[in-house]
């Protein structure tokens, strides 16, 4: 397995992409490529398989998603591309980036994954969807159905293969890549890489270029990192003062439970604040309004506890606050890494109540100092 490492980075004009697909980057606003994009654009437009360690954040999505769209001939009407998710939310946000990647290029992408209506799906298939992205189990289902078939992929994307290890997805991902002809271009990407992952990678892949992202040299370097301390029962005013001074294009939220997220999202209603909550307790349909709205910048606060926001690929996110102390510093870095993406700066918030003394001397290591106090206004 080959691995590659690379400290410059260069603007996405030096990746000899086509007019179409530049010009899409352009008008979602990115500037220059993050390190995997730079890194694994070049790799996948000349056909090798990758094998990528890399967070959610650092902009894996568009990293796959722009050569897809490059390789993929729009004038086939055949699934020439498949994208493996764990999940329906992160099968529908790689969807819709691809979607926009594509926007010049008119190629059709199909999503499909259970819990939602097969009309859908199937006139999507029926159109000639040259891209597909969804879960595995409902991927199975259309090849059981015959309404999908993928004797013509050239281009076959795994997207958070641990996840997938984890909710016991494996054998179905081994059933679909089965599949798929042995000729075509593979490309996993995890953020950790269990045993059973780099068997599979040994498995199904011809010789991969491997990279890894570190998240904390990203999120060091390119996120405002701010810590209040803040008793507890001051924690809802603090939040509505720093709401108020940083006026933030698009936060979100967190917060340790589900009833802390209720309370909040209440809080800030009360307020006339536009915000939108998200956790596990709810359905899946406003789960799935909810993060469209927000992607899509028609919302600008989103309260979410950290296991429902885990997975979710959203770009642009302004400011995220940590209303509550993660736990962990791991956790911690997935948060704000939320931020600072597509070379974009961000701002992470966190509030320290009494008992978080601990969790913050960890954070604070983690982040080789990068975390800087204030004080808040509320206190004078």
């Amino acid at each position: 397995m080959q691995a590659v490492a690379h400290d410059v980075k260069e603007d996405f004009g030096g990746l000899e992409l086509s007019a179409p697909v530049a010009r899409a980057i352009a008008e979602m606003g990115y500037r220059e490529p993050t390190e995997i994009q730079a890194e694994t654009i070049p790799i996948l437009l000349a056909g090798r398989d990758m094998l990528g360690q890399a967070q959610t954040g650092t902009g894996k999505t568009a990293a796959f998603g722009i050569p897809l769209v490059e390789l993929v001939d729009p004038e086939r009407p055949v699934v020439q591309a498949l994208v493996l998710a764990p999940t329906r939310e992160l099968a529908s946000q790689i969807s819709e980036e691809i979607q926009k990647l594509a926007m010049h290029r008119g190629i059709r992408t199909a999503t499909v994954y259970g819990g939602a209506p097969m009309g859908r799906q199937l006139l999507d298939l029926k159109l000639g969807a040259q891209v597909v992205v969804g879960t595995p189990g409902r991927i199975l289902d259309h090849l059981s159905r015959g309404t999908m078939r993928l004797n013509e992929v050239r281009y076959l994307i795994l997207d958070e293969a641990d996840r997938m290890l984890d909710m016991g997805f494996m054998p179905d991902v081994e059933r679909i890549l089965r599949r798929t002809p042995r000729t075509r271009q593979t490309a996993l990407f995890s953020a950790t890489m269990p045993l059973v992952v780099r068997i599979l990678a040994r498995r199904h892949m011809k010789d991969p270029v491997s990279i890894q992202v570190k998240p904390e040299e990203r999120t060091v370097a390119e996120v405002d990192q701010i810590y209040y301390e803040v008793a507890q029962q001051d924690k809802p005013a603090g939040l509505e003062l720093i709401l108020k001074e940083h006026q933030p294009e698009r936060a979100i939220i967190f917060c340790r439970t589900q009833v802390a997220v209720d309370r909040v999202t209440r809080f800030l209603r009360a307020r006339k604040f536009d915000v939108e909550a998200i956790h596990g307790s709810m359905s899946q349909q406003h789960r799935e309004r909810v993060m469209a709205d927000f992607r899509r910048g028609e919302l600008p606060l989103l309260v979410a506890t950290n296991v429902a926001a885990r997975g979710l690929d959203i770009n642009e996110v302004s400011h995220v606050i940590n209303y509550d102390i993660p736990e962990e510093s791991e956790s911690y870095i997935h948060r704000i890494g939320r931020t600072a993406r597509m070379g974009r700066d961000g701002v992470a918030i966190t509030f320290v109540a009494e008992w978080d003394e601990d969790a913050l001397a960890e954070i604070k290591k983690a982040v080789n100092g990068a975390l800087r106090q204030e004080r808040l206004t509320l206190y004078g």
